[in-house]
């Protein structure tokens, strides 16, 4: 499970990997939340996002590494797929809503409890941040430690 999680926008993935070792922190405008399997939120997100099955999503690669030098053991960088990174930038409020649902729902079966109303906050910051990547021709990528 993740400690620290900070989504980011950067450019392209040699600069989102050059973030590696300290984090996106005065390099990148940033979003910062943490404490929860951000891999298995990536695709559970883009799953319900998008209606594609998470073992498609799991088979694809999804979420693709763009830097993990401890393989797994250590910070890594992934990188947010178009899609997901797409339905933020293109949900409106109610949409942000009933997808914090639908995963706070979908954890709770796993036996985690997450609090529905940080989770849609959460969403919501970072359909902002997708945003602002969009505006910027940039791509969402999230830091983890």
């Amino acid at each position: 499970m993740s400690v620290i999680i900070k989504f980011f926008v950067a450019q392209e993935d040699e600069a989102a990997a050059a973030v590696i070792e300290r984090g996106p922190d005065g390099v990148f405008e940033s979003l910062t939340c943490g404490n929860f399997d951000i891999e298995e939120a990536l695709i559970e997100w883009e799953s319900i996002f998008t209606g594609r099955r998470f073992e498609v999503l799991v088979a694809a690669d999804e979420p693709r590494v763009v830097a993990d030098p401890g393989e797994g053991e250590g910070p890594m960088v992934l990188a947010a797929s178009a899609p997901l990174q797409d339905a933020l930038t293109a949900a409106d409020q109610p949409r942000l809503a009933e997808v914090s649902h639908l995963w706070v729902r979908e954890r709770a079966a796993e036996g985690e409890t997450f609090d529905q109303e940080l989770a849609t906050q959460l969403l919501e910051e970072l359909a902002h941040l997708a945003r602002t990547a969009g505006g910027r021709h940039a791509r969402l990528y999230c830091w983890t430690a």
